[in-house]
């Protein structure tokens, strides 16, 4: 059916491209795999075997593209990762915001790097084991990103910058899947990688300490300031504010004799202010950089679904249309800490509306 249609897929070693790799070469396609070296390793990264940019990774993924039979190669997008991913996150978060560096780099680097180097090599597609659809609507005359099979999986969060264009060019053939399944199906293809764990961490903060690894990268040392309260009023000193999160209660290194929670993170005055924990919800936040996928562009009030984090539940909302392209999130009820540099994704049942940045 689809043998005249290459697809490069990027393979991380993992589980899930491993499987996407099977199952497009399943469905007919001829599948080029591509592993992206977009980070420096330590030796401790060397050793995790979870860690998506190390060499045992690279290994583990030309070991599959061998037992199934496809091309593979080796590609480098250190430069451009350490540019639009990287540099953006440490800034991010000297900034006082709290940057998802996925988002980023699925933006830049798997959707737009690696799209130009497929189309480059006469390549029709390409491919990665995320859990999400991509689905053609005869009615709008739109491609949409919709929902995986499995809601514990979807991914769509992390997508939601994809443009009509790049759909068109990419497959995401995990997404009718569980992530049981997937195994399972690793399982009976062979492949040594069928119980490799899921990588949990950024893949260049193997050891989820972002302290650490800014403190590193800007060889500097991140100054300390002053917890305040909403009036201003000093509590105390606090080590600097890319050590904290909005919503943050645990780890403040002060006690007050009831709960405080980190309310605002003040990059300018370097303070951060503290506060109950009501002071933590708020019912609006305008977002910027805005993507739209199922629509054209917002022109008047939508209701939809809105998820602040990864991990949040969605609530109802309304979006409203700002001037300067950016949108005004009306939520129903209070979300708990909306974080400046988290995402904002719209949802319209399985149909992804798109995204933006929370400001």
């Amino acid at each position: 059916m689809n043998k005249s249609k290459k697809v490069i897929i990027g393979m991380s070693g993992g589980v899930d491209s491993s499987v996407a790799a099977a199952l497009l070469k399943e469905q007919g396609y001829e599948v080029i795999g591509v592993t992206m070296r977009m980070w420096e390793e330590s030796d401790e990264e060397e050793q995790r075997l979870d860690a998506c940019c190390s060499l045992s990774a690279v290994d583990d993924a030309r070991r599959v593209a061998n037992k199934l039979g496809i091309d593979y190669y080796v590609m480098n997008f250190k430069d451009l990762f350490k540019e639009k991913v990287v540099e953006p996150f440490v800034k991010s978060y000297m900034e006082g915001r709290t940057p998802n560096p996925c988002i980023m780099c699925n933006k830049f680097l798997k959707f737009d790097a690696l799209l130009k180097k497929a189309s480059a090599m006469g390549i029709d597609y390409v491919a990665t084991g995320h859990y999400a659809k991509i689905e053609y609507n005869e009615g709008t005359k739109r491609y949409e990103l919709k929902r995986s099979a499995t809601a514990k999986k979807d991914q769509t969060y992390v997508l939601y910058n994809f443009t009509q264009d790049k759909l068109e060019k990419t497959l995401m053939p995990n997404g009718n899947y569980t992530k049981e399944e997937i195994r399972n199906k690793a399982r009976e293809l062979g492949l040594l990688v069928a119980n490799k764990p899921d990588s949990q961490e950024i893949c260049f903060i193997p050891d989820n300490d972002y302290s650490k690894f800014i403190r590193g990268y800007t060889n500097s040392d991140i100054p300390c300031g002053d917890f305040v309260n909403s009036n201003g009023d000093v509590l105390g000193k606090h080590k600097g504010i890319i050590n904290y999160t909005i919503g943050q209660r645990k780890g403040l290194g002060i006690t007050f004799g009831k709960p405080m929670f980190v309310v605002d993170i003040d990059a300018k005055t370097n303070n951060i202010v503290l506060g109950d924990e009501k002071e933590v919800f708020s019912d609006v936040l305008i977002a910027k950089d805005v993507n739209f996928i199922s629509i054209d562009k917002l022109t008047n009030p939508l209701k939809v679904t809105a998820k602040i984090r990864s991990t949040a539940k969605e609530a109802d909302a309304l979006l409203y249309p700002l001037e300067d392209g950016r949108v005004k999130v009306v939520f129903d009820n209070p979300q708990r800490a909306i974080t400046r540099g988290q995402a904002v994704v719209f949802y319209n049942d399985d149909v992804v509306v798109g995204g933006g940045e929370i400001e």
